[in-house]
C-alpha cells in the first residue's frame, strides 16, 4: 500500500469513527408518548364545567387537574404557569413577566396586576451610553429586569386562591423532575446548527448547560426526555420555605409570604445580588427587597356590545381597544373576510393604534398617559378620518387625545361594564378619507437588522423567544387571563433561574414614553385581554407574539364578532401583520410600509395589496411569527363553554 493510500485510508477510518461517535454521543436517553398537536388542527373545544386553554397540553391538563381537586381559576392558574415555566422555559422562563387580568366572579369584578419588572437603581440612560450602547444589549446581566412573576404568584394566591404554594407547584416540580417529551417549538428554539450551539456555550456557559446539557454537538430530537431538575429544586426551596413558614404557626398569607420573601430577600436573591456585583450588573438587595406590583383598575374601550379589557400602558394590550375604536362603525363583513380592501382597513386602524402606542404608552407611574382620552369614541371618530384608498406608506402620525380629555378617570366609561342600549357595529360604511396624512419617519430606530452595532450572536440567532399564555373559566364563573414571558438570552442564575431581557423594551431616548428610568416600568409586549358582552363576562384570551400579539387578538376578535366564527376556526384562519413601527426590542428594527401575509393571503391578495403601497413580503401556512392565541369562552346566556388554541404552537385547549 502506498503512502497515498494508507492517508485516505486513515483519514477514511478517522471520519467513520468520528461519525459513529457522534451516533453514540447523541442519542437520546428515551423518549416519552406525546400527542403533539403543532401544526395539526383540532376540534372546537367543548365542556359544562370548565374551560382552559394554554400554550402547552401539559399545563392545559395541569389545569384542569387542580380544577377536579376542587380548586379555582387563581389555583389552577398558577399551576399551569410553573408548568409552562418548565416545558416552554426557553419562551415563558421562572421569574420572568406574567401580565394578568382577573375576573371574580362574585363581585362580578376585573382586575389587572402588574406583572412586569421594574428598572433596577443602577440602571440609567447614561449607565448604557457609557459603556458604547446606543440600545440596551442582549447577553448581559444589565438586560435584566428586576423579576416581577413571584410577586404575581404570591399575589394571586393571596387575593383569589385557596391552594398552598405547595400544592399547586408540585405538577410542575414532577414534571420538572420526571421530564417532559420535546416538543416541536422546544426544537426550533434549541436546534441551532453546531457553531451557534458552541457560540452558546461560550458565551452564556450556565444557560447552555441548562438548555443542552453541555452537549454542544447534540441537536434534540422530538419526543425525547427533557428535564428541568434545578428548576424543580427552586420550586421545592420555594414551597419548604412556606411549609416552615406553618410549622412556625404562620396562617395562609403570611406562609406565602415566606415564598416570596425566600425569593426577594432570600437564598435566590443573595444569588442574584452577588452575580450582579460581579458582572457589572446593575440590580442590588435593595432593588429586590422593595419590588412590589399592584391591583389595579384595567382599562377598557367599547366595540358594540362588547367591552374589551386591558392592563394599563406599562404593556401594549390598550392597542387592542384602540384599533377596534377606530374600525366600530365600518362595515367589516361586507368587505369580505381577509379580502383585500379587509386587510388594508384592519391594517390602518392597527397603524393608527401603534402611532399612538409608540407616542403615549408607559409606565403610568412616570409617564402622563392620557388613557380617558385615548380611549375615548370622539377620539376613535377622529382617528377614523385618516382612513386611505392606498397605504400609509410610514409610520402614521399620531394623535392628540389630549383634547379628549374630560376629567382624571382611569377609562371613558362606567366600570360596571355597561349594556349598550344600541350595538350595530356595521352602522356605517367604510368612507376613505380623501386627506393625506402627515407622515413620520420614527427618529432613533434602525431600518435594517443589519445594524452594524449587532453582534455577532444578535445577527446568527438566539435561544428561546416568543412568549405562551394561559386562560382559565372555572365552576364558579371566575376566569384568568396571563401571558408569561421571558427567555435565556442572558446570563441565567444558578438554580435554573432566568431573568431574561425585558429591559431590552426600554428606550434610551429620554424622549419617548418607554424611556430607562430607575424603578420605571418598561412598555413590554405580552399583555392579557379579556371580553364581556353586554355587560357580562364573555371570554379571556391572548397570545404569544411579540408586537404581533395585539395584531392577532384584534383579529381572532374581528373573526369571531364580526364573521361569526367559532373560537377554534377564529384562531386556525391565516393572519396578517405590520411592520410599519419600530420594534419593541432593541434595536427597535423599522421597515416602512411592510407587510407580511400568510401564504392562502398572500397567494390570493399579495400582488393587490402591493399595488396599494405596501411592501408585501409572503410567509408560510400558521407560521409563528404570526402569535398564536388562546381562547376560553363562556357563552352569557347558556353558561356552556367552548375554548380554542392555535396550532402554530403547542397550544391545547380543553374543557370538562
Amino acid at each position: 500500500m502506498n503512502r497515498i493510500s494508507k492517508v485516505f485510508l486513515i483519514a477514511a477510518v478517522s471520519i467513520a469513527l468520528l461519525a459513529v461517535s457522534y451516533y453514540v454521543f447523541s442519542r437520546p436517553e428515551g423518549f416519552l408518548e406525546f400527542d403533539d398537536p403543532y401544526h395539526r388542527g383540532r376540534p372546537l373545544a367543548e365542556g359544562k364545567t370548565f374551560m382552559v386553554a394554554s400554550g402547552h397540553p401539559l399545563a392545559t391538563k395541569t389545569a384542569l387537574e387542580i380544577l377536579s381537586q376542587g380548586g379555582n381559576a387563581a389555583d389552577a392558574g398558577i399551576a399551569a404557569l410553573l408548568v409552562l415555566n418548565v416545558t416552554q422555559g426557553e419562551e415563558a422562563s421562572f421569574p420572568g413577566v406574567a401580565p394578568l387580568l382577573y375576573y371574580d366572579a362574585e363581585s362580578d369584578r376585573v382586575e389587572s396586576y402588574i406583572g412586569a419588572g421594574k428598572a433596577p437603581s443602577k440602571a440609567t440612560i447614561e449607565y448604557f451610553r457609557s459603556r458604547g450602547h446606543e440600545y440596551i444589549p442582549t447577553l448581559k446581566y444589565s438586560s435584566q429586569l428586576i423579576p416581577a412573576s413571584p410577586d404575581v404568584i404570591v399575589s394571586l394566591l393571596k387575593k383569589y386562591g385557596t391552594m398552598s404554594f405547595e400544592q399547586v407547584s408540585l405538577p410542575a416540580i414532577r414534571i420538572a423532575e420526571k421530564g417532559f417529551p420535546v416538543h416541536r417549538i422546544l426544537m426550533r428554539n434549541l436546534n441551532m446548527n453546531v457553531f451557534k450551539r458552541i457560540g452558546f456555550s461560550v458565551l452564556l456557559p450556565y444557560n447552555a448547560e441548562i438548555y443542552l446539557d453541555r452537549k454542544w454537538w447534540k441537536p434534540l430530537y422530538h419526543k425525547e426526555i427533557f428535564r428541568r431538575p434545578r428548576l424543580a429544586e427552586t420550586f421545592r426551596r420555594l414551597a419548604d420555605a412556606e411549609a416552615g413558614s406553618k410549622r412556625n404557626g404562620a396562617d395562609r398569607n403570611r406562609a406565602l409570604d415566606s415564598v416570596r420573601n425566600y425569593f426577594y430577600e432570600g437564598p435566590i436573591a443573595d444569588r442574584i445580588v452577588e452575580a450582579h456585583e460581579k458582572n457589572d450588573g446593575t440590580i442590588t438587595r435593595k432593588d429586590l427587597a422593595e419590588y412590589f406590583g399592584a391591583w389595579e383598575k384595567p382599562l377598557q374601550g367599547k366595540y358594540g356590545p362588547y367591552t374589551i379589557f386591558s392592563n394599563r400602558t406599562w404593556n401594549q394590550g390598550a392597542v387592542v381597544p384602540l384599533a377596534l375604536q377606530v374600525l366600530e362603525g365600518i362595515d367589516l363583513k361586507t368587505m369580505g373576510h381577509n379580502s383585500p380592501e379587509y386587510v388594508h382597513t384592519v391594517l390602518q386602524a392597527i397603524e393608527l393604534a401603534m402611532a399612538d402606542r409608540e407616542k403615549f404608552f408607559g409606565d403610568p407611574a412616570f409617564v402622563s398617559v392620557p388613557v380617558e382620552g385615548l380611549l375615548s369614541k370622539e377620539y376613535a371618530a377622529e382617528r377614523r378620518k385618516l382612513l386611505r384608498a392606498d397605504a400609509f406608506g410610514k409610520t402614521p402620525p399620531h394623535g392628540d387625545p389630549f383634547a379628549y380629555q374630560k376629567g382624571n378617570s382611569e377609562t371613558s366609561f362606567d366600570s360596571k361594564y355597561s349594556n349598550p342600549k344600541k350595538a350595530d357595529v356595521q352602522s356605517e360604511p367604510l368612507r376613505s378619507s380623501k386627506k393625506v396624512a402627515r407622515l413620520t419617519n420614527p427618529e432613533n430606530v434602525s431600518l435594517l437588522t443589519s445594524d452594524p452595532e449587532l453582534s455577532f450572536w444578535e445577527k446568527s440567532g438566539k435561544v428561546g423567544r416568543d412568549t405562551t399564555y394561559l386562560s382559565i373559566i372555572d365552576s364558579r364563573g371566575n376566569s384568568l387571563s396571563l401571558t408569561p414571558s421571558d427567555f435565556p438570552q442572558s446570563p441565567m442564575i444558578e438554580g435554573d433561574i432566568t431573568l431574561g431581557i425585558r429591559m431590552t423594551q426600554f428606550r434610551l431616548d429620554p424622549n419617548h414614553p418607554s424611556s430607562l428610568v430607575p424603578g420605571k416600568r418598561p412598555t413590554i409586549t405580552p399583555n392579557a385581554s379579556m371580553v364581556f358582552k353586554n355587560g357580562k363576562f364573555l371570554m379571556s384570551f391572548g397570545t404569544p407574539g411579540g408586537d404581533m400579539q395585539t395584531q392577532a387578538t384584534i383579529q381572532v376578535f374581528l373573526n369571531m364578532f364580526v364573521f361569526g366564527m367559532d373560537p377554534q376556526t377564529a384562531v386556525e384562519k391565516p393572519r396578517f401583520r405590520s411592520l410599519n413601527w419600530p420594534d419593541s426590542f432593541s434595536p427597535h428594527s423599522y421597515y416602512p410600509g411592510r407587510i407580511e401575509l400568510e401564504k392562502e393571503i398572500f397567494e390570493l391578495h399579495g400582488k393587490t395589496l402591493e399595488k396599494l403601497g405596501y411592501e408585501v413580503i409572503g410567509r408560510d401556512v400558521w407560521e409563528y411569527d404570526f402569535a398564536a392565541p388562546c381562547i376560553s369562552l363562556k357563552d352569557p346566556i347558556t353558561g356552556k363553554l367552548y375554548g380554542g388554541a392555535d396550532p402554530r404552537k403547542e397550544s391545547w385547549a380543553e374543557g370538562r
